[in-house]
């Protein structure tokens, strides 16, 4: 089961599992998505119409996929459902926050409350039990400034990777986490980050206009959605995967940003994105 299926790497990871052999159930949120899944991707591929942040479509998309299986245990979540909200926190309305964590956080949360009985979790299903996978980020280990809502997401998930895969030791369901850098897909150009243009008029407005030049860059250079989702094919099937494969064309920079002081760091950022105060007068 593959939330957030329709484009970037949940396409990707839906169309690598099916051309290995998967059964792949996809969620996508409009009906013409899951159409041209279906035409693109074949059989193999069943779309289901669901928004994580509607409890009720998951509860219906997990009583399909039940049907299905008959008593046979789901092999995998792929919680990959997201999206990425830009902005000064200063300017930010409470509400894009909310909208943010609302889907990258308790949407992970209310599919794993609808998914995980049948990957063995509590219920009595034939077969091994299956794991979670949990789509987090570079962004959940450092925070970028003018990308809080989003780096605050993905440390989140952070902590409910964790926090779950203790939980469901319980179970012997297992639950990692992927964590790529930039990738070439559509999320750097969807609308919750095209709206940060709207402070241009702010005192940030120069250092917006480089942030949103450099996530459409990396929408367009970034590493393929093919790389993630081999990187998801060895978290469902590796003897122990890792519990957070980390996806990046530049290790080193990544490496360093986790490891700098922090105020070293700081002023590296500051200086790139020109965010250091003008000098005093």
């Amino acid at each position: 089961m593959i939330t957030g299926a329709s484009t970037g790497i949940g396409h990707a990871a839906a169309s690598r599992l099916a051309g290995r052999g998967w059964r792949v159930f996809a969620g996508v949120r409009r009906a013409e998505d899951g159409e041209r899944l279906s035409a693109e991707l074949g059989e193999a591929v069943t779309p289901l119409i669901m928004d994580v942040t509607d409890a009720e479509s998951l509860k219906a998309g997990a009583a399909t996929v039940r049907a299905a299986l008959g008593d046979a245990a789901l092999s995998g979540l792929v919680n990959n459902a997201g999206i990425a909200v830009a902005g000064p926190l200063l300017h930010l309305s409470p509400d894009d926050l909310t909208r943010q964590l609302d889907v990258n956080v308790t949407g992970q949360v209310r599919a794993c409350q609808a998914f995980a009985p049948l990957l063995g979790a509590g219920e009595e299903r034939a077969g091994p039990k299956g794991r979670i996978v949990m789509m987090s980020s570079v962004s959940g280990f450092t925070a970028p400034p003018l990308l809080g809502p989003y780096a605050a997401s993905k440390h989140a998930l952070e902590a409910v990777t964790q926090s779950l895969r203790r939980e469901l030791m319980l179970y012997g369901v297992d639950v990692v986490a992927i964590n790529p850098g930039p990738i070439a897909t559509p999320i750097w150009t969807k609308q919750e980050v095209a709206d940060a243009e709207r402070f241009l008029a702010t005192d940030y407005g120069p250092a917006i206009g480089r942030v949103t030049k450099f996530m459409a860059h990396q929408g367009d250079q970034g590493l393929p959605p093919a790389r993630v989702a081999e990187a998801v094919e060895r978290a469902l099937t590796d003897a122990k995967p890792k519990l957070n494969a980390v996806i990046t064309g530049d290790p080193l920079t990544n490496w360093m940003l986790r490891r700098l002081p922090g105020r070293m760091t700081d002023r590296l950022i500051s200086k790139r994105l020109g965010l250091a105060p003008a000098p005093a007068t």
